[in-house]
């Protein structure tokens, strides 16, 4: 049974659209759903999202809501912790009062909701934490993509494509306390330490938001005009950080990176096909994947549940925009 359920997991992975790796069985998935497993039965799931004013959780959100419906039984309720939080630990102690049968969680900050993501589990209910980590192991399974690999991905690009005979950077991070921010900062710097002509002049915070990436670039582009590139942790800030040089007629002079790389008409693949963005690096949402997670621990009762899943990633420039766009679902 064991070897059956692990080479399902791994004949999945291969068929989505991107590229994943799974690590060592949880064995506490199965007996976390116990007796309340199996076929012909109701599943609540709840779902604690981080921030839904984010392109990335809506798109997130739709994703595990859309899996859900496949699934005879399941039914998802999605909570929004507006990057709050003490909010986001409010939401999942209601999940436990309504007494749900698994938790997916995308935690706001890791520290934060260590300790409602353990009582969760300690309670035996599965617990799926998506895209953002928590500290320690009280948890059934992660899913989400390598970050620092990704922020490593991208340095490199800027030290053999983007900038290959140096310049000055501007780094627009995400959420403080958030481990994509610190990962994707650190992979970044690694990325591009073999171009020692490439410097980071500025990093501050945009907490994720397109608002906010704006107006930190508006300010930082002032105390440093001559930037040759902006970094920006995900689409949205990197689209912020374009509009705030477009305001200061810089938009030409300046080149802007993201990640994420949404298949939707206002995500970052489409930003690149339209010459906004030079690159952006996918991040998919894992939100599929986690359903299908959710049926094998409900549904199938297994116990051979990957502790975790690594999403794969994907550059995108104006050359394979389109086509990857059309690819990963995009109309």
């Amino acid at each position: 049974m064991r070897h059956r359920i692990s080479t399902f997991v791994v004949l999945a992975c291969v068929l989505i659209t991107t590229a994943c790796s799974v690590e060592k069985p949880s064995e506490q998935a199965g007996d976390a759903a116990g007796a309340a497993c199996g076929t012909g039965k109701e599943f609540l799931i709840g779902m604690s999202q981080a921030n839904n004013a984010e392109p990335y959780r809506q798109v997130m959100n739709n994703d595990v809501t859309a899996a859900a419906k496949a699934v005879p039984g399941f039914k998802v309720v999605v909570s929004d912790a507006a990057q709050d939080n003490s909010k986001q630990v409010a939401d999942v102690e209601s999940f436990l009062t309504q007494k749900i049968n698994l938790l997916i969680i995308s935690p706001n900050e890791a520290k934060p909701l260590t300790a409602v993501v353990k009582k969760a589990y300690d309670q035996k209910i599965p617990v799926i934490v998506l895209d953002r980590k928590v500290e320690g192991d009280a948890y059934t399974a992660f899913i989400g993509g390598d970050n620092v690999a990704i922020g490593k991905a991208a340095g490199e690009y800027y030290a053999k494509t983007l900038l290959p005979s140096g310049g000055k950077v501007i780094e627009i991070a995400g959420l403080p306390g958030s481990t994509p921010a610190k990962e994707r900062a650190d992979g970044f710097r690694a990325g591009i330490a073999g171009n020692p002509k490439i410097e980071i002049v500025a990093s501050q915070p945009g907490d994720w938001l397109r608002e906010k990436g704006q107006s930190v670039a508006d300010a930082l582009l002032k105390a440093h005009p001559d930037v040759a590139a902006v970094y920006a942790h995900n689409d949205p800030m990197a689209e912020g950080a374009y509009l705030a040089a477009k305001a200061a007629g810089l938009e030409t002079k300046i080149k802007f990176t993201g990640i994420d790389a949404l298949p939707v008409p206002s995500g970052g693949i489409k930003a690149v096909e339209q010459g906004r963005l030079s690159a952006t690096f996918q991040y998919a949402t894992g939100g599929r994947e986690a359903i299908d997670l959710a049926k094998k621990i409900l549904v199938d009762c297994g116990k051979d549940v990957p502790r975790s899943t690594t999403l794969g990633t994907q550059q995108i420039t104006k050359d394979n925009a389109a086509e990857v766009y059309t690819k990963l679902g995009g109309s």
